[in-house]
């Protein structure tokens, strides 16, 4: 447990960052909660007696240094991550302690590992960039489904989403992304990223039961394309989605999540699908699951605790299979995810 150490949460009143504060609260953390909004912040310390809310702003670095004073590590909940992770890591390292977040940008990821790897690596602290359900998720479970394996050929992450709809927050991200890709798409194949126009592929996966066989959208690119190769060699990383939920997220008019249960879950479900090929041989993980953004609560605040209590592999800017135990971690959420490891994935 926590033992009342505090963590600082930037973005704790926006949707993520409440699953969050709730979930930090019931490890016995002290969330502090950080954010841009004066206003928000009060409401939500209202609501959440006994906490202190701190107003910062990411341009200014001597109020993101006041507001992590007294902060055991932070989570930051809060996008576009292409606005905020900088700030908040350089204040972290600032601060001396590990920085966390849930983004799910691909551009801003590949941002963190390329500025900070080498500062945080010398500082002895830990930067954990897309701890969430997309990043941080499939990649402990292909870190799982890779086993004994040194290298594999390719991996595949089929995410299974009854349907997806995006917070306000997802949508800014998206549109920050696009821009920053001029309106291209991008794929991880040959060992690198590439942006490109071709049309994504629709074609039919498999999903596990009771989802079964789905109509997906291949090509539809996630974090997991730099989580993944950022510690293992696998030169194509390939991530497909239902194409009920691209279809949600395109809308024109997206309906926001709606709360259906007591923690504020909206009723989504999800199946996490991963195959992982080397040669002729194939393993395969899933993970099922309520709510994908729910669900990045309970990763980030397991990654800050493993971190804060020394269970850790290395230091530096990594990725959640890199620096956990990914099975291990896995089996730690078994309250939150549903895991079917297939006896021949362990062969």
């Amino acid at each position: 447990m926590g033992s009342g150490q505090n963590v600082a949460v930037f973005g704790a009143y926006g949707h993520t960052g409440r699953f969050v504060v709730a979930e930090l609260r019931e490890r016995g953390y002290v969330p502090l909660l950080l954010g841009r909004d004066q206003d928000k912040l009060l409401a939500l310390a209202q609501a959440q007696p006994g906490l202190e809310a701190r107003q910062v702003s990411v341009d200014d670095p001597a109020s993101l240094d006041r507001a992590l004073n007294g902060a055991a590590a932070v989570i930051n909940c809060a996008g576009p991550f292409a606005t905020t992770a900088a700030p908040l890591v350089e204040a972290a390292l600032r601060a001396g302690i590990p920085y966390v977040d849930v983004a799910a940008e691909i551009e801003a990821n590949v941002d963190t590992f390329a500025h900070f790897a080498e500062r945080a690596r010398a500082a002895g602290t830990v930067v954990l960039p897309a701890m969430a359900f997309y990043g941080g998720l499939g990649d402990l479970l292909v870190t799982t489904a890779m086993g004994d394996w040194t290298a594999a050929d390719e991996a595949h992450i089929a995410y299974g989403l009854s349907s997806w709809h995006p917070t306000t927050g997802t949508l800014a991200s998206g549109v920050v992304s696009g821009q920053r890709r001029g309106g291209r798409r991008v794929r991880y194949t040959g060992g690198r990223l590439e942006y490109h126009d071709d049309a994504l592929p629709t074609l039919e996966w498999s999903f596990p039961a009771p989802l079964g066989p789905q109509s997906v959208i291949g090509e539809f690119t996630m974090a997991d394309v730099v989580t993944v190769p950022s510690h293992l060699a696998v030169p194509e990383v390939r991530t497909y989605m239902t194409a009920k939920a691209a279809a949600d997220l395109s809308s024109p008019d997206p309906l926001a999540p709606a709360a259906v249960d007591e923690r504020g879950r909206s009723a989504q479900t999800f199946v996490v699908d991963v195959i992982v090929r080397s040669g002729g041989a194939e393993r395969r993980v899933s993970a099922a699951g309520q709510d994908i953004y729910a669900i990045s609560a309970p990763l980030a605040v397991e990654a800050v605790d493993r971190i804060l209590t020394g269970r850790t592999r290395t230091t530096g800017v990594v990725s959640a299979g890199a620096v956990f135990d990914a099975p291990d971690f896995l089996r730690a959420l078994s309250s939150h995810l549903s895991l079917h490891v297939p006896v021949d994935t362990r062969g």
